[in-house]
């Protein structure tokens, strides 16, 4: 048997050596910053190209190393398990966030990936607040910076989600603010780092910046210059509450009425904008960048994850997204020059993983697809097993394409673990829609080298996964009929961008095959960091 949760010590190059300049320790970068732009796939850099300016990501590409065939080696592709695959270089076998949530077999009940009971909310006073990053079971790239500058060298990460700003921190972060919704629209963050706000984020909650966001949202450029997506009002789009058609112009002022408060800005570029007003606050406010001990600034860009799920991949919605967001990377880019200055930061961009087509769009271009009904899966599932062992309650659980069976049932009826799951396999290999099955016993007993088994594989941890996984075909999801979703292995949800820019990157690009794995082991070569001892991302074939 495998052993479960093996921490290889490998200490690798994870960049082709035409990226990097030449280089030593004096010229470490003063700040790493990790842009991480929440459902963006690679194809968003090529489709907006023309409507891009020459100072967000055309810049990154022209003066930075590109890679062309990044791609995320695991599932689910979702925000927590890329976050933190992402900053910690390795993937949710070892590092345990499986979802944005997971089944708990300790609890029997769901779990969010950073709830923790333990620590009080800051800034708010909404219980649900109570946030950690106590599930992350490795420690990030800023966690080993922290620990070989003796908590000198600072983390900041910031995201309109909690469990993007928390997983990128990492367990050393200095603190990682989320933003709270509802009447006030204010940055909140966890005792777990701090017991009050700093100064400079109530300054920043008091100085009105949410509230100026509160206005029509309407596209940044003449309508009829998106020609990149679909007509502006669609049956496959959810839009707003209390607006009977998902078009533009969006009161949001009017509209936040019966949407959630300053919730409503998480869906629109608005939120993202916010995100980068904060994010400059905070390289303010903390100093970051301003001596030569290496600090980190970490900002997730979550709006585009919601107006992709609102809207879908097509929409106008989503292409004035990314017309705006090009527009807050080059704000982003010119502060950092004039704060930290052209050869004093590295910066990163990414994404936590793509999107799919909407099903429905895909039936009417004549294409393959469909939507997985989980709720007759489940039924069907269960009939099954009360018919081989009269008792369905064999399966304690079945949710995020996971199976769990209850293991006291198994055992006062007298049945091996492995049996049942094999039958559930064979009877989910039947099923329509079904790609590929994996059992605990599988997975215990091979080490699969490629191909479905192998992401399905990397993304089972040993302690907190199911009993069986499987996979559905490609183009057939679970979600509504409006809007788009992700999660799957396959390349619309796992090819994203992956940009290098900065000291010590060469301009360049690369089409030869990357994971999303390599970027903390790349960061940890650039700063010199010897702690990598979980890192599995396998270095690419360079001489140095």
């Amino acid at each position: 048997m495998f052993e479960r949760q093996i921490k290889v010590l490998i200490i690798c190059i994870c960049l082709p050596f035409s990226m990097l300049k030449a280089q030593n320790n004096s010229q470490k970068p003063k700040l790493v910053v990790g842009v991480v732009v929440d459902q963006m796939r690679y194809d968003y850099l090529s489709r907006y190209a023309e409507k891009y300016s020459d100072n967000g990501f055309k810049r990154l590409l022209a003066e930075g190393f590109s890679f062309e065939n990044n791609n995320l080696n695991y599932v689910p592709t979702n925000t927590a398990p890329g976050h933190a695959s992402i900053y910690t270089g390795t993937t949710p076998s070892v590092h345990g966030i499986l979802g944005n949530s997971w089944y708990d077999k300790e609890t029997h009940r769901a779990i969010s990936c950073v709830y923790d009971a333990d620590y009080e909310p800051v800034g708010t006073g909404v219980n649900s607040e109570r946030k950690s990053p106590k599930n992350l079971l490795v420690d990030t790239i800023s966690d080993f910076n922290a620990m070989a500058t003796e908590q000198e060298g600072k983390t900041i990460s910031i995201a309109l989600k909690d469990r993007a700003a928390i997983l990128s921190g990492g367990h050393e972060a200095l603190g990682s603010f989320w933003f709270s919704g509802g009447d006030l629209g204010f940055w909140i963050t966890s005792s777990y780092y701090m017991d009050t706000l700093p100064e400079w984020v109530r300054e920043f909650n008091d100085s009105g910046v949410a509230e100026s966001y509160m206005k029509p949202w309407n596209t940044l450029d003449d309508i009829n210059t998106y020609t990149e997506s679909e007509a502006d009002v669609s049956d496959y789009e959810r839009g707003f509450r209390s607006k009977t058609t998902s078009d533009f112009p969006y009161d949001l002022k009017a509209l936040s009425v019966e949407n959630g408060g300053y919730v409503i800005l998480k869906s629109t570029p608005y939120g993202n904008s916010l995100t980068l007003d904060f994010a400059l606050k905070a390289l303010e406010g903390e100093k970051l960048g301003e001596d030569d001990i290496t600090d980190f600034l970490l900002i997730s860009f979550s709006s585009t994850d919601y107006i992709g799920h609102n809207f879908g991949v097509d929409s106008k919605e989503v292409e004035d997204a990314y017309i705006r967001l090009d527009r807050d990377i080059a704000r982003l880019l010119k502060t950092l020059d004039d704060k930290v200055g052209e050869n004093g930061y590295t910066l990163f961009l990414t994404a936590d993983h793509g999107a799919s087509q909407n099903g429905h769009v895909l039936e009417d271009k004549g294409e393959v697809s469909g939507y997985f009904r989980e709720g007759t899966f489940r039924n069907d599932l269960r009939t099954h097993m009360f018919e081989l062992y009269r008792d369905a309650n064999v399966i304690e659980n079945l949710s995020d394409n996971q199976v769990f069976l209850d293991k006291q049932i198994l055992q006062n009826l007298g049945l091996a673990p492995k049996t049942v799951q094999q039958e559930i396999k064979t009877f989910i290999e039947s099923y329509p829609q079904i790609a590929k099955v994996a059992t605990r016993d599988d997975f215990e007993t091979h080490n699969f080298k490629d191909g479905l088994l192998r992401i399905m594989q990397n993304g089972f941890n040993f302690e907190r996964s199911g009993d069986v996984f499987y996979i559905l075909e490609p183009n057939v999801v679970v979600y509504s009929d409006q809007g788009s979703s992700h999660g799957s292995p396959y390349d619309f949800d796992t090819h994203v961008p992956l940009l290098f820019y900065g000291v010590g990157i060469a301009s360049g690009s690369t089409p030869e095959r990357t994971n999303s794995t390599m970027i903390a082991p790349t960061i940890a070569r650039i700063l010199d960091i010897q702690r990598a001892e979980h890192f599995n991302a396998p270095s690419l074939p360079v001489k140095f």
